[in-house]
């Protein structure tokens, strides 16, 4: 796509992506993408994500924004985004992170990292097959 693609919304956001490149070796598109919108603070990833979508025709799940800075005096916006082939290869490329962002990826919930410790320690403690009763409150 064009550096001049633009698409425009209700109160004005322009959208456009700039050193667009296809990288083979990952299954993806990546480019720097500029947001002009003078008359909000803002705007929300997953509008971001609709207009990419359709500027390069894909789905929005697999349109990974990120890393986007206001720039100073508000009105525009830079950031990155990351459009991949499948969902599938997304997965297997992105880091967990910026999935769970993204809402393809469930947050692992594993307690707190002094409970973790503390019940790694009182493991050490036992000995050969009582080590499998420890759990995170024992």
């Amino acid at each position: 796509m064009d550096a001049s693609e633009n698409v425009q919304t209700g109160d004005v956001v322009t959208i456009r992506t700039r050193k667009v490149m296809t990288n083979r070796l990952l299954a993806r598109k990546q480019m720097v993408v500029e947001i002009i919108h003078p008359s909000r603070p803002s705007v929300p990833k997953t509008e971001i994500k609709d207009k990419l979508a359709s500027l390069y025709k894909t789905t929005s799940d697999l349109v990974i924004p990120f890393g986007f800075r206001c720039k100073f005096g508000g009105g525009k916006s830079v950031g990155f985004a990351l459009i991949y082939d499948t969902l599938d290869l997304a997965k297997k490329f992105e880091p967990k992170h910026r999935l769970i962002a993204n809402g393809s990826l469930k947050k692992v919930e594993r307690g707190g990292r002094k409970q973790r410790k503390e019940r790694k320690n009182r493991q050490k403690k036992a000995f050969g097959t009582a080590k499998k009763n420890f759990s995170a409150h024992h």
